[in-house]
Order: C-alpha cells, then sequence, then structure tokens
C-alpha cells in the first residue's frame, strides 16, 4: 500500500493547551501524512521547521531563540533529545534545569510553534559519542547500534524513561510534537531492518510513536535506513537539493516531499579551517523546494554552544579523528549568540515569498559588550590535587575507572636505562607525558601518535602519562570502539609495561582546589575575575592560553586549543552575576604569561601559540 493511498497515524485530539502571543498558530486537532505531504485539520500544510538544540542554549535564552526562529518564518522546531546528558550514570535520570527537555518543548508551544522530536538514541550532532552515555562502553562486548541484547535492553529502559517525559506533549494529547523520528541517519551506518524495527517497536512501547513516525536518511542511504511503512525524508547541505531531491523522488515516487535536514551551515573542527557557507544559495534551494511542495527542516537554525565536554568528534573509515571545537555557531542563520546574520533575512525572504506571509523584521541584535578581567592571580598545580589512585596491572579505561570526561593521570615505574621508544597503542585522544615531572611529548590522536621517545635515565624515575578525552567519535563505525584513555597495551621499547596507579581527574568539583599565590607552571588551574557592572553576553579571548578547560562560576564554558580555528568561548550574560565573576582556567601548558580578556565578537584563525613539546 502506498503513502498516497492512505494517512500515517493522524492525530485527531484536541489540543487542550493555548499558545500565547496575538502571532501564535492555532493549535492543530488533527495532523497527518497524506500522499505527498502534510494534512492539518483536514487542509495541506507544509511545515518549515528548523533544528535548535535545548542543551546548547543557557535556558533563560530558550524563549528569544525561539521567537526568533518564528520571525523567520519557521512554522516547527526539531530537536534531539541528549541520552548521554539525561542519564549520566546507569539508572540516574536527570531532566532538570537546563536538561529540562519537556520545558523546552512547552516554550516552544507557547511561542506557536510546532516540534518534531527526534529521541535517537543515536543523534551524531557533533556530540560527545553521537549521544551515547560513555558508561555503555565499558562493557567491551556490548555492540552499539545493533540487536545485542544487553543494549537493546539499555536502550529500552532510556526511551520509556524519556517518554514519560515527552509523551503528554504530543500532538495526540495536547501537546505540539507533530512527528517523531525513528533513529537517525541509520543507512550511513548500516541496513539491519531487524534493528530499526526492534527500535520501532521500543517507541510504540514508550508511547512516542501515537502520530507521525518517520526515518532520516542521506540520499544515497535512503534504502539502507528506512522501513517500508514508515515515511522516509532526506538529508543534505548546500548545493545539494537538485540531487537528492530526485533521489527521494525515486525512492519513493508517491511518498512524503520532505528534507529532515538542509545543512544550513557546518560545525568547525579543531586545527582546521573555519566554515562558512553561502547563505544566497541556501535562500535559493530553500525557496525551489518550498514552492516544489517539500516540507523542510534546516540544520542549524540556531547552533549555539557545546558547553562543558560534550563536543563529539568526526570520523569517517575509523582511524582519521577530527574533533569539534566548543563553538557550534554553525554558520547557521541565527548565530552562536542568537544574533541574526544575513542569510537570516535572506531566508525569511525566500520563505515569504512561497508562503505570501511578509517577512517579519529581522530582530535587533544583542550587542556584545567587555568586561575587565585581572590578572592571574592565583595558580592550584595538578600535581598537588591529584585523588587517591585505582592500581591495576594494566592500565584501565575512563569507561573501566567508571568516568565518562575529564583526564586520567596514569602512573608507572621506570627502571634505570638508555633512550626508549614509550608506545601507547589505542591512546585515546591526547595525551602529555613526563618523567619525573618533566614534558617529554605530547601525543596527538588527530595526527596518529602513538609512540614518543623517553630519554636516557641513570636511575629510577617515574612516568607520567596525562590523558585527556577530547571528545568521542559521534559517527561512522568507530562509535562501538570509542573507549578513552589508554585503551591498549603500554610497552617500552616492546616491554609490557605493568603495575599502574590511575587518577581520576573528571573536574566535574572544582571546590578542593587550594590556590596559592606561588607561580604554576605545567598542568595548572589558574584563577582570576572578571568584574561585571550589568551581565551582558561576552567572548573570552583564549589567545593568552594554550589548551585546555575554562570556568564561569559554576558553568563549564568548554574547551580552548590554540590550534583554532576559533579562539574564543561564548559567555552568556545569564551565567554573570554583578560583581567579580570568578573565573578558573585549566591550562595543560600554562605558565606566568597566562592570561585572559574579553572581545566583542568570536576570533577566527590559524594557530596562535604552541608549547606542547615536540
Amino acid at each position: 500500500m502506498t503513502l498516497a493511498k492512505r494517512s500515517i497515524w493522524g492525530a485527531a485530539l484536541a489540543i487542550v493547551a493555548a499558545t500565547t502571543g496575538a502571532h501564535a498558530e492555532a493549535p492543530a486537532r488533527s495532523f497527518a501524512v497524506s500522499g505527498a505531504g502534510f494534512v492539518k485539520d483536514g487542509k495541506p500544510y507544509q511545515v518549515i521547521s528548523g533544528e535548535i538544540h535545548y542543551v546548547r542554549i543557557p535556558r533563560a535564552y530558550w524563549r528569544d531563540r525561539l521567537r526568533k526562529a518564528k520571525a523567520m518564518g519557521l512554522n516547527t522546531i526539531t530537536t534531539y533529545a541528549f541520552w548521554n546528558v539525561h542519564e549520566p550514570r546507569p539508572g540516574v535520570y536527570d531532566f532538570s534545569g537546563q536538561n529540562d527537555i519537556a520545558a523546552f518543548i512547552r516554550d516552544a508551544q507557547a511561542e506557536g510553534l510546532n516540534v518534531i522530536l527526534r529521541p535517537g538514541p543515536y543523534v551524531c550532532a557533533e556530540w560527545e559519542l553521537g549521544g551515547y552515555p560513555a558508561w555503555l562502553l565499558k562493557d567491551r562486548k556490548l555492540v552499539l547500534r545493533s540487536t545485542d541484547p544487553e543494549y537493546t535492553a539499555a536502550v529500552e529502559r532510556w526511551i520509556v524513561r524519556l517518554g514519560q517525559e515527552v509523551k503528554p506533549l504530543l500532538l495526540a494529547n495536547g501537546g505540539p510534537i507533530v512527528a517523531v523520528q525513528l533513529e537517525n541517519e541509520y543507512g550511513a551506518f548500516g541496513d539491519d531492518k531487524a534493528y530499526l524495527q526492534g527500535l520501532e517497536a521500543t517507541y510504540r512501547r514508550a508511547g512516542l510513536a501515537d502520530g507521525i513516525l518517520f526515518t532520516s536518511n542521506q540520499a544515497s542511504d535512503l534504502a539502507k535506513g528506512s522501513l517500508p511503512h514508515l515515511p522516509s525524508v532526506v538529508n543534505f547541505g548546500s548545493g545539494g537539493a537538485a540531487n537528492a531531491v530526485a533521489k527521494l523522488e525515486a525512492y519513493r515516487p508517491a511518498g512524503l516531499r520532505m528534507v529532515g535536514e538542509y545543512w544550513a551551515g557546518w560545525f568547525d573542527k579543531w586545527g582546521e579551517d573555519h566554515h562558512e557557507t553561502d547563505g544566497r544559495k541556501e535562500a535559493e534551494e530553500m525557496r525551489f523546494m518550498l514552492q516544489r511542495g517539500y516540507s523542510i527542516s534546516l540544520y542549524m537554525v540556531h547552533g549555539g554552544t557545546t558547553f562543558g565536554w560534550m563536543n563529539g568528534a568526526d570520523s569517517h573509515t575509523g582511524t582519521d579523528y577530527h574533533p569539534d571545537t566548543t563553538s557550534y555557531d554553525y554558520d547557521a542563520p541565527i548565530d552562536e549568540a542568537g544574533n541574526p546574520r544575513y542569510k537570516y533575512a535572506l531566508i525569511a525572504n525566500a520563505i515569504a515569498a512561497v508562503t505570501g506571509k511578509p517577512a517579519a523584521p529581522t530582530p535587533a541584535p544583542t550587542v556584545a559588550v567587555t568586561f575587565p578581567v585581572s590578572p592571574i592571580r592565583r595558580s592550584a598545580s595538578l600535581w598537588d590535587h591529584l585523588p587517591e589512585p585505582v592500581r591495576a596491572k594494566l592500565p584501565m579505561t575512563f569507561e573501566e575507572l567508571d568516568q565518562n570526561y575529564g583526564y586520567v593521570l596514569y602512573r608507572v615505574a621506570l627502571p634505570a636505562g638508555a633512550r626508549k621508544t614509550l608506545t601507547l597503542k589505542g591512546m585515546h585522544s591526547y595525551a602529555q607525558v613526563y618523567v619525573d615531572r618533566k614534558l617529554v611529548g605530547a601525543l596527538d590522536r588527530r595526527l596518529g601518535q602513538e609512540t614518543v621517545t623517553l630519554p636516557a635515565r641513570a636511575g629510577a624515575a617515574t612516568l607520567d602519562v596525562l590523558v585527556e578525552n577530547t571528545g568521542r567519535v559521534n559517527y561512522s563505525r568507530a562509535i562501538r570502539t570509542e573507549q578513552t584513555g589508554l585503551t591498549g597495551a603500554v610497552t617500552l621499547d616492546g616491554a609490557v609495561l605493568e603495575d599502574w596507579r590511575m587518577y581520576g581527574l573528571p573536574m566535574d568539583d572544582l571546590s578542593g582546589l587550594r590556590f596559592t599565590a606561588a607561580p604554576c607552571a605545567g598542568p595548572c588551574f589558574y584563577e582570576a575575575e572578571m568584574t561585571v557592572d550589568r551581565p551582558g553576553d561576552t567572548y573570552l579571548d583564549m589567545r593568552g592560553l594554550h589548551k585546555g578547560q575554562l570556568w564561569l562560576g559554576a558553568h563549564n564554558l568548554g574547551r580552548f586549543w590554540s590550534i583554532g580555528p576559533v579562539h574564543t568561548l561564548y559567555a552568556p550574560a545569564p551565567w554573570m552575576q554583578v560583581g567579580a565573576n570568578r573565573i578558573v582556567a585549566f591550562d595543560l601548558t600554562g605558565d606566568a604569561t597566562d592570561r585572559l580578556t574579553t572581545v566583542k565578537a568570536p576570533v577566527y584563525g590559524k594557530i596562535t601559540t604552541t608549547r606542547e613539546a615536540q
């Protein structure tokens, strides 16, 4: 039976929650797929959506970003649900504050927007491990994105728990969720229909399939990643519209015409070029697709920031590794700080030209400000703040140590001896190597580095390997082997090193740091103050530091790295207070020259400073 001959799970119950604002669209009473398009309340309806991720925007700004998306001409918002944010430890769930996905969806409804929900469990999104909790990798036999019973049991628990939060927000229950996506671009990963069917059954048990359920894939993967009884939509980027829609129409001649992701920009990776895309081309393609009758979701309409440790890493072959930056600006129509860039108006006009609804005035930008930042006043050496170690014959991974993110210091005794080659097989993903606390080398997974020459030693010495998780891969089959830390054999000229002590450094609580006025060099925490007369958005200029992590008050703003291409960290006004604001930076190769300033705009460019040992 073709999609042209039937509707797919039409919802026909009334919405009881009214939206606010005179501009709000009337709530749908029914929403269904009919042939090539959607039908709302019995009339043809074109979904014009944009992706926004609640975890990448300070909660205080959710409504602002949603309002600007609607003003651009959108009638729908698309978002993933991020499993690793909501279940940081097995069976421990967090849907509070920044992680309150239900509140975000209600905010979208209050702004008169429909919602498309993408529960995953795999989301990609340039997000740590594609949204999977790192603890799944503790069992190396567990197989992600498969029918492995251990995996599917964990997924079932998660999706059912998510359902408790979002099922009341489905259209059939009075909410704004008009459609739910099954998995995410599965065809780029595999073609196991039993896996997709099993996941669909999980969605149904969780109550997430009481409406439109669909699959989403890149154009070349439609057949592999779709199920015959579900609508199938296509994903692609700027310049690919004609080819992609032709492939979708050839694959499903009588099926739904929808673009699940139209990439209106691209993401940045450490040590690579900053990305900008052609907004004029994107506006032209938007007009082309809308005129052709397509529903569309822009990815991203607003990217925001991957705060904390949550950036992912790109990999296509499984051996390449490209960690993503903290900034997720994405060159989207609404920039990282929530301001329209030039392509916002172009796309708004393209939407208006097709829908016949006049484009709203482009919202005025929020003017960023600068604040004085004190010189580094106090510091704390990492060496003086090591916790009690875990001991084992061989190194344990982060996951085996029950640690998701941050750093682990691996320590082992070295005998006296001549120069030898240290090999860290499967080191994930950045390591600094010390002999008696003297830095002798740095290894970077991006560059395929796994060996360093240790100097000759006249007597016994201590080898320290400080390993950072710079972001687990979020794309390709590499996700199945993304254990972090020292994941393989550690050898010295081929001889296995044994009897290790491992110091977990998740850096999720900085209250125990003992800062002093004494100078500190090497892996150090540095403390400064930013004086705020009135909170306002700003950017911390990180060109005076090297590689590490930064906190503004209690908020982990993310990673910095002198290799670029972005040299600033976005600091949002809602996370500031009037007066002195404490800043703590952990710098792997810090010294007395470390400094911080603020600027009014992001800074992009190549390498600024390099102090990593060669």
